[in-house]
């Protein structure tokens, strides 16, 4: 006699970190509900976490209220209601995030063959708790240059999602409904997705790979690709720059040419563009990490702080050092 065949369920614990981003958490959330009605059954059951159990503020000011505390989910790691899967939710000021006791709930989870999860800038938590070592992830663009310097052992990327062993990260926006219909495809055949997908308006499930920004044609408006090709130089060569000449090798074009090009299509010299894409970096490694200005400078190809506190004064109208200021206090607000 045959052995009836169980019908697939799975768990979700998604844990609420305050100023999380509303949309990385919905998008990851209502394709687990669009499965269940295609399916005509419960498949997926989820419960939503705090630190305290108290509702969480996103980062647009909604209160969502939860339904367990990191008490309660310890309590439930050793019983029936451990979760198959749980799930960081965070956004604004991840950096800031410090907490042992859910760093440790988090490895616990993972030693017990949970699958953990990290939305948006969810991977920063899970790196903090030292998940993510020689592992591959995926975080939001304008965070990877923090992440990166605070990180060294892990493998990131500005990839849409990152799944490594039993670990899933995503950028956060909407790519994570492509990590969770990735998710949902390996429970089930693809016409359940294609099911799902018409459900929430969506026509496929992106590459982990597709671009998490728009091509720069697009963002930059600029449609001369060896302009586009020297940008795309300079983004890569941040720390070390190239000067003109090693740019003028690569694209076979003179220095002479390249400067009417970028007056034209720029309106400022190379240099300058080469200057503000540098000093936007080291904004970013400013707000984002708690790296020494001297550091940030040379991980953003200045030879001395001081030359580099003069560019930044002349662009931002602020030193570098009271950018950080300033942020604390806007945080503190």
């Amino acid at each position: 006699m045959n052995a009836v065949k169980q019908p697939i369920k799975r768990s979700f614990v998604f844990f609420l970190v305050p100023d999380f981003t509303m949309i990385a958490f919905a998008t990851a959330l209502d394709p687990l509900r669009s499965a269940n009605r295609m399916l005509g059954y419960e498949a997926y059951s989820w419960r939503l976490a705090s630190l305290d159990g108290k509702p969480v503020r996103a980062s647009n000011g909604v209160q969502c209220a939860v339904d367990t505390s990191l008490e309660d989910e310890r309590r439930k790691m050793s019983g029936p209601e451990r979760p198959s899967m749980a799930i960081v939710c965070s956004g604004l000021d991840v950096e800031k995030y410090y907490n042992k006791s859910v760093f440790a709930w988090l490895r616990e989870e993972y030693n017990r063959g949970v699958a953990i999860g990290g939305l948006c800038t969810g991977a920063h938590i899970l790196a903090a708790a030292g998940l993510l070592s020689n592992k591959r992830c995926a975080i939001h663009w304008e965070n990877l240059p923090g992440f990166s310097e605070a990180f060294p052992r892990v493998n990131v990327f500005a990839d849409l999602f990152e799944v490594d062993q039993n670990i899933y990260t995503c950028a956060g926006g909407t790519a994570a409904l492509d990590m969770m219909l990735k998710l949902i495809g390996e429970d089930f055949d693809e016409n359940v997705v294609n099911r799902v997908c018409e459900q929430v308006l969506t026509d496929r499930v992106r590459s982990p790979t597709d671009r998490q920004r728009l091509p720069l044609r697009a963002r930059l408006g600029v449609q001369n690709s060896k302009v586009l090709t020297i940008i795309e130089l300079m983004e890569a060569n941040l720390s070390e720059p190239l000067s003109l000449i090693e740019i003028a090798d690569h694209v076979d074009l003179s220095r002479r040419q390249i400067e009417r090009l970028f007056r034209s299509e720029m309106g400022r010299s190379p240099a300058r563009y080469y200057l503000e894409i540098r000093l936007d970096r080291a904004r970013h490694l400013l707000i984002q990490s708690s790296m020494p200005v001297v550091e940030v400078a040379v991980a953003c190809g200045f030879v001395s702080a001081s030359h580099f506190s003069k560019c930044y004064r002349e662009l931002y109208a602020r030193s570098p050092q009271q950018e950080r200021v300033d942020r604390k206090q806007l945080v503190a607000a």
